[in-house]
């Protein structure tokens, strides 16, 4: 089984913000593999289903963003998961280009709250993790309004391909592994910068 956490904050003045990425690329999840929802549990709006063969929960915490590792970490040891090899974290990067996507096995919080969080609640940074890009806040803006604002109609368009990639990539980590979805997302074509 696989938890696939998609990061964001609820309530409808968050949709489709740019800290709203992970719910988005969950939602295509939930819309290509028509996985029911479950209802709400461990702090979270989830559903179970079956991506690629394997079981998964999809989750989508409703913790606010600086606190998605309390619901994370709910599911991982309910279920008796692995977090090093059982999920996979989706969520918005501030260091990509809108419309550029990113995987990683392991890595820091590099500045995101949702990260910082679940790897003081999980006690570990060696997860999958999926970065979509928002772009850098401008010059004089403050980060959180930032974060909290939507795209432009020409942004959001990239973005929607994005999050087509990020969702492609969900299905390619299950059934082909991390390392084949990072060589084909992370390589040639998409600007590639090592952490």
């Amino acid at each position: 089984m696989l938890l696939i956490a998609g990061l964001g904050n609820p309530g409808k003045q968050y949709e489709k913000t740019r800290h709203n990425m992970g719910f988005d690329v969950v939602d295509e999840l939930i819309d290509r593999h028509e996985i029911p929802q479950a209802g709400i549990a461990h702090k979270a709006l989830y559903g179970k289903g079956i991506i690629g063969g394997e079981k998964v929960i999809v989750e989508k915490p409703l913790t606010y963003m600086n606190l998605s590792g309390e619901s994370v970490r709910e599911f991982i040891d309910y279920y008796k998961m692995d977090p090093e090899t059982e999920m996979i974290v989706i969520y918005d990067d501030i260091d990509l280009e809108p419309g550029q996507i990113r995987i990683r096995k392991k890595g820091s919080a590099g500045g995101h709250n949702g990260i910082k969080n679940i790897i003081a609640q999980l006690g570990t940074q060696n997860f999958y993790r999926i970065k979509v890009g928002v772009g850098a806040k401008p010059k004089g803006w403050d980060l959180a309004d930032y974060v909290l604002g939507r795209f432009s109609s020409k942004e959001r368009e990239v973005v929607d391909a994005a999050i087509q990639d990020a969702a492609d990539a969900v299905e390619m980590i299950i059934e082909k592994g991390i390392d084949a979805a990072m060589n084909h997302y992370n390589g040639s074509g998409k600007k590639k910068k090592e952490e």
